[in-house]
């Protein structure tokens, strides 16, 4: 049979038939007892969250542990609601280096107004310039003012210049007179008034004139101190005055003075300290003598994490330096540290940062890469061929294995910044 025979005997195709179909599209009404079970989330009519906002700021504005000014003042005019957290941030540190900076700043933080308490309060760091070479310059009292109008002020960046006088130079032999960089001392409304003022924790003192007791009032001022840094000038005790011990308990002192201060002066300044035990940094940007290296190590030693010299060369340096047992950052820059230090590192070293040229022993300090389990990082400035030492592939090989961190460059501006950085974070 043929297919078309087959189909002929097939049951019909049904066809479709019209049908009235209605839709009732009205919504019936819910009882009060019904439960909703699903809410349209709303967005928020102002855009991003503040809170995400400010953490943004606050991790966008910071570079390299300092304030992108520039950053935050853009940020200030997007919109009325980022105005005050992005200028709070701006206002954590500030900087005074002359009287026109000194108006602005106290006409911002005026406590008359919601705005200039909320950013007084806001200011933790604070640099200051009192230099009478400049036109403008900050006064002492405008200065103390200024520091008594941040009561959350905890670090203090005072730098001091004298005033140069006039002379007849002769070719080959400067005027003395003109050399000379003399700088008034604090005044005692000046004293009192920043004793009225916030506790100062952190004081960094640059002395660029021939006044070397600014120091001294300085420090009778704060005895909230924990960290001290001195650079320039070489402070000592006047002679002819009587000092009480210093009784303030120093957590941290860095010291790059023009001459080494005397053993009695750091006797002194170093006296609660050694009470309370309390020293645990110490960086010396300038290379010390034996004797006070010897000292702070003998009276400090024991307590000290972080120890920071430029180099450690001879043996007499390397005895003083294996003193300190419990040394969790050792820093030095110079190509000419003695292989002893890396020999009696401590068990509980955790960062190593050296200068190293093409004949610089390394192999102590592969083994201690080795056998140190709390070892994090090591730091390499590469001085005069250093890229060429046979046995830095032994210790990047060793780093990798163990999972240390190593860090190698040329240049030690460089270096210094990642090792600073580094004691920051960490």
């Amino acid at each position: 049979m043929g297919l078309f025979n087959f189909l002929r005997f097939c049951n019909p195709v049904p066809r479709a038939e019209p049908q009235n179909v209605s839709f009732d599209l009205a919504v019936l009404p819910l009882s009060p007892n019904f439960p909703l079970t699903f809410q349209v989330p709303r967005v928020p009519t102002r855009g991003i969250p503040l809170e995400i906002v400010l953490h943004i700021l606050e991790t966008a504005c910071f570079d390299d542990h300092t304030i992108d000014a520039a950053f935050l003042s853009a940020c200030s005019l997007v919109a009325k609601s980022w105005s005050l957290p992005a200028q709070k941030l701006l206002f954590r540190r500030v900087q005074l280096c002359s009287q026109a900076a000194y108006n602005s700043f106290t006409c911002a933080v005026n406590n008359s107004t919601v705005r200039g308490w909320v950013l007084g309060n806001s200011v933790i760091e604070m640099r200051v310039v009192l230099d009478n070479n400049q036109p403008g310059p900050l006064k002492q009292a405008c200065f103390a003012h200024a520091v008594t109008l941040c009561p959350n002020l905890r670090e203090l960046n005072l730098a001091l210049y004298g005033c140069g006088e006039p002379g007849k130079d002769i070719v080959g032999s400067p005027a003395l007179e003109r050399m000379r960089r003399p700088a008034p001392s604090l005044e005692q409304s000046t004293l009192e008034l920043l004793r009225t003022g916030p506790s100062i924790t952190s004081l960094r003192f640059s002395n660029w004139s021939d006044n070397d007791q600014s120091i001294v009032q300085l420090l009778d001022i704060w005895p909230s101190l924990t960290s001290l840094s001195i650079t320039g000038k070489t402070p000592h005790l006047s002679p002819g005055l009587t000092h009480a011990p210093y009784a303030c308990a120093l957590t941290r002192l860095t010291m790059n003075c023009q001459l080494e201060p005397s053993l009695d002066f750091l006797e002194w300044l170093l006296h609660g300290s050694s009470q309370a035990k309390s020293l645990r940094a110490i960086e010396l940007d300038r290379e010390p003598s034996l004797d006070m290296l010897d000292y702070l190590t003998k009276n400090h030693g024991e307590g000290l994490h972080e120890l920071a010299l430029p180099s450690c060369a001879t043996s007499e340096h390397a005895n003083a330096v294996i003193r300190c047992r419990s040394l969790r950052d050792l820093r030095t820059e110079r190509a000419s540290t003695s292989p002893v230090v890396f020999r009696e590192l401590p068990a509980g070293i955790r960062r190593i940062a050296l200068g190293m040229n093409e004949d610089t022993p390394l192999q102590h300090l592969i083994e201690a890469v080795k056998s140190r389990d709390d070892l994090e990082t090591v730091t390499v400035n590469l001085w005069h061929k250093g890229s060429g030492h046979r046995q830095l592939s032994a210790l990047k090989m060793a780093c990798a294995f163990r999972g240390v961190d190593l860090h190698i460059t040329s240049d030690v501006r460089v270096h210094r910044a990642m090792v600073r950085i580094t004691d920051v974070f960490c």
